[in-house]
């Protein structure tokens, strides 16, 4: 059964830095356009930044400069580099596909179990 798992969460200190990871694992033989989304208490969840298979990289405009998004396609993972955290990251991270293929065929819009980044005011 194809999953996304992530790690890396936890509290750090305004100014400091985290690494996010997420790794799809299951008989997977494509992956689509992986993300970073991330919900606070009482908000939506929002986009934090996406990367295709080609490696095209997309933002929130809050992150910009501060977040940087990769992808290693033979280790089907995701990573969020996260420098210069502020209280307004405080959020829960999840991962997203938008469409994978595993040996049942295609599946679309995965999430993670998402896991929870602190930053304390």
């Amino acid at each position: 059964q194809v999953q996304l798992v992530e790690s890396g969460g936890g509290l750090v200190q305004a100014g400091g830095s985290l690494r996010l990871s997420c790794k799809a694992s299951g008989i997977i033989f494509t992956i689509g356009v992986m993300g970073w989304y991330r919900q606070a208490p009482g908000n939506q969840r929002e986009l934090v930044a996406t990367i295709t298979s080609s490696g095209s990289t997309t933002y929130a405009d809050s992150v910009k400069g501060r977040f940087t998004i990769s992808r290693d396609n033979d280790k089907k993972t995701v990573h969020l580099q996260m420098n210069s955290l502020k209280a307004e990251d405080t959020a829960v991270y999840y991962c997203n596909v938008d469409r994978m293929t595993d040996n049942r065929g295609p599946l679309y819009d995965i999430w993670g179990q998402g896991t929870q980044v602190t930053v304390p005011p």
